[in-house]
């Protein structure tokens, strides 16, 4: 294990630390480590990975790639593992990024722009567009709709990547013991206090098959179910500073995506269909694999290097 213990470099530039769970990703972790070092433009990068439950050598591959600090722990889980990782990371801003994200040289870069340009703005995340090539006909179909969904717009989740500054941070203790840790960032800012890294743009690979979408669709809404219990548990209420976790608009697809393109209407049938079922799922079936949820389908990049498996909703 290797770690920076400064956070800032001799001319005086700010460390950026980047915090990355990772379970059982040897496969692609390399790849995102490689994007890591070759950031153009920004200051002194802290590299943290978290290998959590780990049955492969993901740990290994980290450490010969680069990472700054590894952190090797026996039980899978993101959140947990993100508590572990923001403990060793030093640096603002703080970068949380998926294992299988290859951020384009500039990204890094973008970021402290973006967060230096309006110190209201407390949590960012990238731009983002959805990649269904070699996916099913119904996971293209459903792909239409959701990536025009406007809950995506001014949102923290589905990115693959979230930054905060060093007041954003402030804003909560640690992560909670959920799954939608991405859900969780975005329900602590209100709209004004979040940003678009619009000079970034990752490639969200939608699953292979539609089975693997409906796994992933029920994932998403248990996840998001367990963020509302774990709140309303807790009695946090919409506060300046407490969670205020966003609620579906159940007729947005056609509001806001069908209507004003009526061709789509067979793809939010689909949309409609596949929502439906993953909905009654989430209800009726186990909550055992909650615990992680990746989706191995979508571990492939369609288009260029920067295609992550973060969540479509």
């Amino acid at each position: 294990m290797r770690s920076h213990r400064c956070a800032s470099d001799d001319g005086g530039r700010r460390m950026i630390s980047v915090v990355i769970a990772a379970h059982d990703e040897a496969a692609v972790i390399g790849r995102c480590l490689q994007a890591l070092r070759d950031q153009r433009g920004a200051g002194p990068v802290q590299v943290v990975v978290v290998a959590n439950g780990c049955h492969d050598n993901t740990a290994e591959v980290a450490e010969r790639a680069g990472a700054s600090v590894v952190i090797s722990v026996p039980e899978p889980g993101k959140s947990a593992a993100l508590v572990v990782g923001d403990a060793a990371a030093v640096g603002f801003p703080r970068v949380y990024l998926d294992a299988d994200i290859e951020l384009p040289a500039h990204a890094l870069a973008a970021c402290e722009q973006v967060l230096a340009a309006d110190p209201t703005i407390l949590a960012a995340a990238p731009r983002r567009h959805v990649v269904s090539t070699g996916s099913s006909l119904l996971v293209r179909a459903y792909t239409a709709v959701s990536s025009r969904h406007p809950a995506y717009d001014n949102s923290l989740f589905g990115r693959g990547m979230i930054v905060l500054s060093e007041d954003g941070r402030r804003r909560f203790d640690q992560f909670p013991a959920v799954v939608a840790d991405d859900l969780y960032l975005d329900s602590l800012y209100a709209e004004t206090e979040k940003g678009s890294i619009d000079a970034v743009d990752l490639a969200i690979a939608a699953p292979s098959t539609t089975r693997a979408l409906l796994r992933r669709l029920v994932r998403v809404r248990r996840g998001n179910a367990d963020l509302r219990s774990s709140i309303e548990a807790r009695g946090a209420g919409a506060t300046a500073s407490g969670p205020d976790v966003r609620r579906s608009d159940r007729l947005a697809w056609l509001r806001e995506v069908v209507l004003p393109q009526p061709r789509l209407l067979p793809a939010g049938l689909v949309y409609v269909g596949l929502t439906s079922v993953a909905a009654l799922l989430a209800r009726l079936g186990s909550r055992r694999d909650v615990a992680w949820g990746q989706d191995r389908t979508a571990r492939r990049s369609p288009d260029g290097p920067t295609a992550s498996s973060g969540p479509i909703s």
